[in-house]
Order: C-alpha cells, then sequence, then structure tokens
C-alpha cells in the first residue's frame, strides 16, 4: 500500500476514522498479494484431502470445488470491498451507515467472537507447524508444554506484526507470496512424479450434493474475509476501478486455493487418514522428503501468521466499533489473548481437529453470511458513507436511526441469521430445517442466509440516506448545539 501521512512509520495509527481523501493513494494491484497471503495455509491441503476422504469425491469434482469455492467467496469479499473505497473506512465502521450506531452493536459482537473461533484454528495450526519442524529437524516430540510454548510464540508473533498496521501487513503478504508460489511448483512436480495417478484417476465419482457441499466447505473460509474486505481497500481513492478490486481478491485467492486443495486430494489417495489426522501438519513430514517438508512447513508457518496477522488487525477495528476506547493495536490484544486461551484448549482437550473444523466452518459461514446479505443490499442503494456522522456515536448522528437502531437492517439480520442455522448441519449443532430439502442436504444455509437477509433488507421500510453534504446543511441549520461537525472523542482516541 502506498505510503500516507499516517501509515508512513513502522505503527500505523489510524483507526477507525474516515481515510481523508488525500491520503488515499493505494493501488487495487496491490491487494493481489493481500488475498495470496490470506490462503497460504495448510488447512486448505486437508480440505482437499476431505473432499475424496469424507465427501468421497473424484479429482475431476475437486477441481470443479476448487475453482467455484474461492470465484464465489472472493467474489463477495471483491464487492464488498468497493464499499471501502467508497467510505475510506474499515467495513465495521461503514456497518455504522446501515445498521445504526447500536444497532451495529448486534453483528458486529457477533463477527467479533467468530474472529476468535477463526484467529484459535489459525494460531493452532501455526503451533503445529513448529511441532512439526521440531520433530522433522531435531527429534523434539511434543507435549503438553512444548504445545503451549509453540503456542504463545505464535500468538506473540501474530501480535506484533497486526498491531503495526497495514505497511507491516502488506510487505510480509508480499513476500511470502514470492516463497509460497516457488515451493508450491516443487511440492507440485514431487507430487506429479512420486504419485500413483492410476489411483488418483480410478477413484469413482460422489454425489452433486456432496460436491455443492464441499464448496460451501471450501469457500467457508472466504466468507470470513467479506466483512473485512473495506478495512483493506480503505485506502484506495474513489476512481479506483470496482473491476480490479473484485479480480484481485478472486485472484489472488485462486492462485493458492486451486493448486492446495487440489494436491491435497492427490495427498489423499496416498494417505487415506489425512482427513481425519490428529493435528493438520504433520502429515507433510510423512509424504514430503525433508528437503521440501521443512522449508515448505516454514514457509505454511508464514502463512498462518500473516492470516492471523490480516483477521487480528480486523479485529482491533471491530473492537473499537463495540466501544472499546483504546488504541487500534491495544484492542488487537484483545484478540491475542482470547486465541492463547482457546488454543491451549483446542490443543489439549479436543480430540478431533479436523471435527471441530468443519464444524465452526459451516457456524462461521452463517454468522458472517447474515452480515453480508444486508451490507450488500445497501451497498445498491448507497453510495457514499458520512465520515462524520460514523463517528459521531451519539443522537446528533445521522446514522442514529430510531433509538440508535435501523430497524429494517436489524430484522433483516437476525431473521436471516436464524433461517440459516435452521438449515445448518454440524458436529455441534443441526437445525430443524436441515433434513429432507435441498438447502439443508446440500449445505446451503450461509447460502440461504445472505438471499433471506438481503431479501428482506430490500423490502423493508427503511430511513433515507443522509449524504455528507446534507448532513452537514442539517447540522447548520439546528444551530451549534447539534453541530455534527469536528472530532468526537472516539474519533480522537482511535487516532491516537
Amino acid at each position: 500500500m502506498s505510503k500516507t501521512v499516517e501509515t508512513e512509520g513502522a505503527l500505523e495509527t489510524r483507526g477507525i476514522e474516515q481515510v481523508p481523501d488525500h491520503e488515499r493513494t493505494g493501488r487495487t494491484r496491490e491487494l493481489f498479494p493481500t488475498w495470496v497471503g490470506a490462503n497460504i495455509s495448510v488447512l486448505l491441503l486437508t480440505m482437499g484431502a476431505s473432499l475424496v476422504v469424507a465427501y468421497h469425491l473424484n479429482i475431476w469434482q475437486a477441481l470443479v470445488v476448487a475453482v467455484a469455492a474461492p470465484v464465489v467467496s472472493y467474489g463477495l469479499v471483491g464487492l464488498i470491498g468497493i464499499a471501502g473505497k467508497r467510505g475510506g473506512a474499515p467495513g465495521m465502521a461503514l456497518s455504522r451507515a446501515v445498521f445504526g450506531q447500536r444497532g451495529n452493536l448486534l453483528p458486529g459482537s457477533l463477527i467479533w467472537v467468530a474472529r476468535w473461533g477463526w484467529e484459535t484454528i489459525n494460531a493452532v495450526t501455526g503451533a503445529y507447524a513448529m511441532l512439526s519442524i521440531l520433530d522433522i529437524v531435531f527429534g523434539i516430540e511434543a507435549n503438553s508444554v512444548l504445545d503451549m510454548v509453540t503456542l504463545l510464540v505464535f500468538v506473540v508473533a501474530t501480535f506484533a506484526i497486526s498491531g503495526l498496521g497495514i505497511n507491516a501487513v502488506q510487505k510480509c503478504n508480499k513476500y511470502a507470496t514470492y516463497f509460497f508460489g516457488a515451493f508450491s511448483v516443487l511440492v507440485l512436480v514431487y507430487l506429479a512424479v512420486k504419485t500413483d495417478w492410476s489411483k488418483v484417476m480410478d477413484h469413482s465419482a460422489g454425489s452433486t450434493a456432496a460436491v455443492i457441499t464441499g464448496i460451501g466447505m471450501i469457500a467457508a473460509g472466504g466468507v470470513s474475509w467479506i466483512p473485512t474486505a473495506p478495512d483493506f481497500t480503505r485506502y484506495l481513492p474513489r476512481t479506483a476501478s470496482s473491476k480490479a478490486i473484485v479480480g484481485t481478491a478472486v485472484g489472488g485467492a485462486g492462485v493458492v486455493v486451486l493448486p492446495m486443495v487440489l494436491m491435497g486430494a492427490v495427498m489423499a489417495v496416498a494417505t487415506p487418514d489425512l482427513a481425519s489426522a490428529a493435528d493438520p501438519v504433520s502429515f507433510l513430514g510423512k509424504i514430503l522428503p525433508t528437503w521440501i517438508a521443512v522449508p515448505y512447513l516454514l514457509i505454511a508457518l508464514v502463512g498462518m501468521l500473516l492470516i492471523n496477522s490480516m483477521s487480528m488487525y480486523s479485529a482491533g477495528f471491530t473492537a473499537q466499533t463495540l466501544g472499546f476506547k483504546v488504541p487500534r493495536h491495544w484492542a488487537v490484544s484483545v484478540n491475542a489473548v482470547i486465541s492463547l486461551v482457546f488454543g491451549g484448549v483446542l490443543m489439549l482437550v479436543a480430540t478431533s481437529f479436523m471435527g471441530s473444523f468443519t464444524a465452526f466452518l459451516s457456524l462461521l459461514a452463517v454468522a458472517f453470511s447474515a452480515w453480508v446479505g444486508v451490507f450488500g443490499a445497501d451497498m445498491f442503494r448507497r453510495t457514499e458513507y458520512d465520515g462524520r456522522a460514523m463517528a459521531d456515536t451519539t443522537r446528533t448522528s445521522a446514522y442514529w436511526y430510531k433509538g440508535g437502531f435501523s430497524p429494517a437492517a436489524v430484522a433483516a439480520w437476525a431473521i436471516g441469521l436464524v433461517s440459516g442455522l435452521m438449515f445448518t448441519t454440524s458436529d455441534w449443532f443441526t437445525g430443524p430445517l436441515a433434513k429432507n430439502n435441498v438447502i439443508g442436504e446440500y449445505g446451503l444455509g450461509w447460502v440461504a442466509t445472505i438471499v433471506i437477509s438481503g431479501v428482506l433488507y430490500m423490502v423493508l421500510p427503511k430511513p433515507g440516506i443522509e449524504t455528507p453534504a446534507s448532513t452537514e446543511e442539517a447540522a447548520r441549520a439546528d444551530g451549534p448545539g447539534e453541530s455534527v461537525s469536528g472530532p468526537t472523542g472516539e474519533q480522537a482516541t482511535a487516532a491516537v
């Protein structure tokens, strides 16, 4: 991202306030490594294996899943990212314009809590990568104490990168992209030479329902990035190409998701227990020679660091919109502590990593999709956002609506969320409508959530849209006592 007044130093100090136009000098092509970095995860290998082992798909069906999943999920990431260039603010700050100052606390809290789980999964995977490297290189076997030490090291490193801000995240993503690409090609060549392709090609096909469910499983990771997409596009000028924003999201994710899912599917032929392994990383040391496995695990470790850094970076903004009146880099520390605690529980107590992960993904997608449906529908009618109204959390805000809530947005979000859960099946929860219908059997609960919440929002009566100009005129007409101009206490705090 091009350097600006607020980001040219090592530490980004800008919070949830709107970025001034003169600082919005980013370029869309700089988003490509961002979405590459967001997907450098060995979990994709394990999910690719699950397509063969658990969903019983053949290699051609796995290819369909690997192509469709990033197009669907990151297409939505790119579309919501357009709001970032329109409003110049993080996604959950822009969300105040849709749900109201108080209403935004409802989806914001749920998304923040869901991020705890996502960051915990990533932290645990990173810790397992370190444990595997120690085992392969030094012969040091894992134990409870070492589990916690590696988890702590990973979380601290994540906090350091995400706390520094967008420049640090973008720079790390750029270099990680190069290294990951080089070693992925090396792994692909090795698999091409060593794989028994007759076994791969002879694998029988699975059902259409399994293909669609598999697309949903892989896409769930991308869906988790949708509310944060504006966080990474807010430094783009208003004239930035919307097509390029969508294209870089889909392309950046696709160049990682496609080969890694296919590699996982191929690996599953040689190692059928891959999808049910106790951890999602150690299998690499068994399948690949040491000279490939060690550097690839190191790159995977860096990838997990970047994914969690990006997630915590955005989580800091979400925490600020929920009322945590601290600078963004300190808001990040809250998620760091939570992922450390939950990660310890998962590593020490959970009996099946992939079982917990798959169950979490199904619920995660629904939790995020309710917000996506409402916010996305609102983008059809709103092309700009009032920075002063977003920052003003009092009754004087143009986004106060009725008691701080937008009834249409909150109702559509709540109904969509409950409806989606009713169609969802997981090891932790199964909705009453998850059986005997296409939506439930095909794992489309998250899609139903988006559609229901979006359609409801469009048909329900909504407050009129206040533009920045009309808000300023109204403030002048109401007199000094009602003016919304000038920085609020929250703005001043966020900019520290």
